[in-house]
């Protein structure tokens, strides 16, 4: 049993439920893709919009100047907004402790550095990188669609039987 858990059972065991929650802090998740422009954002957004209490962070290897403008579409049209969301460099994390690390493109999966500070568990939850998407506004609108409705059904899941169950 982590310090966490013991806290948090002593917390409980004493009578005082509702500080147990606060004592114990929130889960600290980062996100990381390659560009931190799309897949990443997304997720953050997405998870955030499920849980506002989570710690979310989001970072790429390679980041990308901006975050790309069809996310930020794409995500507003479910009702997310993450236009105020930033690319940045996953290097800036790698001090901090994470309840979870996880990867969301494969290349950001080999090349994820490695974190000098507590990682609970390092997951990789792999999707297509829509940036790479070709064609008419619409045709590449459909492709971050498909993209963000596929990260909604893995994260929802994996908040429900991981994050969620864990907390």
């Amino acid at each position: 049993m982590n310090r966490r858990q013991m806290l948090s059972m002593a917390l409980l065991a004493s009578g005082l439920p509702a500080l147990a929650a606060d004592a114990v802090g929130p889960k600290k998740i980062l996100i990381v893709c390659t560009g931190n422009s799309a897949r990443s954002q997304m997720t953050e957004g997405f998870l955030r919009s499920l849980d506002p209490k989570l710690a979310l962070f989001s970072a790429g290897t390679a980041p990308a100047p901006r975050i790309n403008p069809y996310a930020v579409k794409a995500m507003r049209e479910i009702g997310i907004d993450i236009s105020h969301q930033t690319p940045k460099n996953v290097r800036q994390f790698l001090g901090q402790s994470f309840d979870y690390v996880v990867t969301v493109c494969d290349d950001a999966d080999k090349n994820c550095p490695n974190f000098s500070g507590k990682v609970g568990k390092r997951l990789h939850i792999g999707f297509p990188d829509p940036a790479k998407a070709t064609g008419t506004d619409d045709e590449k609108m459909a492709v971050f669609r498909r993209v963000r409705d596929d990260i909604r059904s893995k994260f929802k899941e994996f908040y429900r039987t991981g994050i969620k169950k864990a907390s």
